[in-house]
This record gives C-alpha cells, sequence and structure tokens, in this order.
C-alpha cells in the first residue's frame, strides 16, 4: 500500500509510483490530479496531520511496517510531529521506518529491531513514551537487559557499535531507535 501525503504525490509522480491512496488538503501540491486515483480531500483546519491521516490509514489497512519518507527535512515542528504521529501507529503494533541519507529511525513498541552495523552511523535509543520497560539491547558498546527508559533522560544517546548486528527490544512502552550519520 502506498499513502501520497498532499505534495507527496508530487514525489511519487517524480518516481513513476501511482499511490493507492492520496490524502492531504493540498496547500503544498497544486498540480493536477491524474483521474482514477483513490483521493481523501481534507480541510486545510483539521485535527489531525497529512502524515496522520496516512499513518491511520496505514495502521487501519492492518499494516504490520510503515515506511515515511521525506519526513525528516525542513521544520521541526514538522518532524515532532511525525515522531507523533509514528508512536501512535507503534502503540498498534506496527512499526515505523522513517530516514533519509544522513538519518534512519524505527519506532515500535513490543517488539523488536534488528540492525546492521555501520561504521557512519550511531545508535540512540529513546523512549517516545513516558517510560519504555523491559528494554533490552545487545551488540552495542552500552547493553542493557529489562531496563527502564524515560522520555526526561536521554541515556541513551550515541551509542557505538560492538557487534555486526544490534538487537533492541521493549516490552511495554515506544521506543525511537535513531541512527545518526557520524
Amino acid at each position: 500500500m502506498i499513502i501520497a501525503c498532499d505534495k507527496g504525490y508530487e514525489y511519487a509522480k517524480r518516481c513513476g509510483i501511482t499511490p493507492t491512496l492520496v490524502v492531504g488538503d493540498f496547500d503544498s501540491y497544486e498540480g493536477e490530479l491524474e483521474s482514477g486515483l483513490n483521493i481523501e480531500r481534507f480541510p486545510s483546519k483539521k485535527d489531525d496531520t497529512d502524515t496522520m491521516i496516512a499513518v491511520r490509514r496505514a495502521v487501519e489497512a492492518g499494516c504490520d511496517e510503515i515506511f515515511i519518507e521525506c519526513a525528516l527535512g525542513g521544520r521541526f515542528d514538522h518532524l515532532f510531529a511525525n515522531l507523533q504521529a509514528a508512536s501512535f501507529a507503534a502503540k498498534s503494533g506496527t512499526k515505523v521506518y522513517i530516514g533519509d541519507e544522513n538519518t534512519k529511525m524505527i519506532v515500535f513498541s513490543g517488539r523488536e529491531a534488528e540492525i546492521r552495523r555501520d561504521e557512519n552511523f550511531s545508535v540512540s535509543v529513546f523512549s517516545l513514551s513516558d517510560k519504555s520497560e523491559g528494554v533490552y539491547i545487545k551488540g552495542l558498546e552500552y547493553e542493557v537487559e529489562n531496563a527502564v527508559l524515560e522520555n526526561t533522560f536521554p541515556i541513551g544517546t550515541s551509542n557505538e557499535w560492538r557487534d555486526e548486528k544490534a538487537y533492541i527490544s521493549v516490552k511495554n512502552g515506544v521506543l525511537a531507535v535513531v541512527m545518526s550519520r557520524l
């Protein structure tokens, strides 16, 4: 399932991708929409961002994983909103990937993430919920087992690689694993 949000339709079109669904208030895309597209238009004055609407549709469709593209650059408020949308999906059991060439994020709850070693990236683990309990980190310099992370203390910042793969899991709460280019 491919959902394009507003101007995301233009990006998809440039890549030769026809989305399954196009959602948005169309405040950033003013071009023509191809006939036959499944389109959901929303007023500009709404509670959800266009990305949140897309995430809701993906969760409703039962997607196990969501990849959010073109979501890190530009404005911090939009990045933060995208992390909140990812947290929403994670609470529903969906694993969310957000990334670009300098940052790769995985947001999840009650699951495990396996990441491959990349010497060009550090690895940070943050709680997006008030508390994340039963946190397990293996394969990085600082390993933990059954730890509690809180969203008010950034203890998981800038961990280093030890093994070829790292395994990170959480029993309760929402975690963000952030890989940042060094």
